[in-house]
């Protein structure tokens, strides 16, 4: 566990490293039509992956509804955070969530969102690991006068997390099939389990 101190040097040199959204979603629709991949593996699958996550995220940027409520909500908030995501450009979960994620920021001046890659960012990957393991999309939630952290959100919406953790227990592992159920449920949800979550940060 890193001290206090270390884990704001380490994401400030996160932040120092950071894109927006905006940037961020240009690199990927560029590396969909050079057909490549961030991240350390350029496996085939991966290269595929961010094609196809390419076009979720321009139908998401383009389809997600927020309510009212939670606009209202996302507007009276006062502090001043920074949602830092770790993400990689064939994160499937990713493609479904920083759309939503965007769709917030955009809301609040005072929320600035920043993206980080998981595999350029080990440090602070490793100190907001899920289960020990580097699951990604990570948002962290900081402080941004202090750079404390708030809170963290990721790498699933609670209810996906659920679907998750019900077939793993049932199944041992997590097959092809349930991957597809997984995306299917994401297209059924719209991202409205994802805005939820997020409300609770703020």
């Amino acid at each position: 566990m890193l001290s206090e101190v270390v884990q704001k040097e380490v994401i400030l040199e996160s932040l120092n490293k950071s894109q927006t959204y905006d940037e961020y979603r240009a690199m990927v629709k560029t590396l969909a039509a050079e057909k490549g991949t961030t991240g350390a593996d350029k496996s085939e699958a991966l290269v595929n992956y961010t094609a196809l996550n390419d076009r979720r995220m321009k139908r998401w940027d383009k389809t997600v509804k927020v309510s009212d409520e939670i606009k209202s909500k996302t507007e009276a908030y006062e502090g001043r955070a920074t949602w830092l995501v770790l993400t990689e450009s064939w994160c499937g979960d990713a493609a479904h969530i920083m759309p939503v994620i965007n769709k917030v920021a955009q809301l609040n001046s005072n929320i600035d969102f920043k993206v980080v890659l998981r595999d350029e960012n080990d440090e602070l990957m490793n100190a907001f690991l899920t289960n020990g393991g580097k699951s990604i999309p990570k948002l962290i939630m900081i402080d941004s006068d202090t750079h404390d952290v708030i809170a963290d959100f990721g790498p699933r919406p609670q209810k996906a997390t659920q679907l998750v953790e019900d077939y793993k227990a049932e199944h041992g592992k997590l097959t092809p099939e349930f991957k597809e159920d997984l995306q299917l449920w994401y297209n059924k949800d719209k991202g409205q389990s994802t805005l939820e979550d997020l409300m609770q940060l703020l």
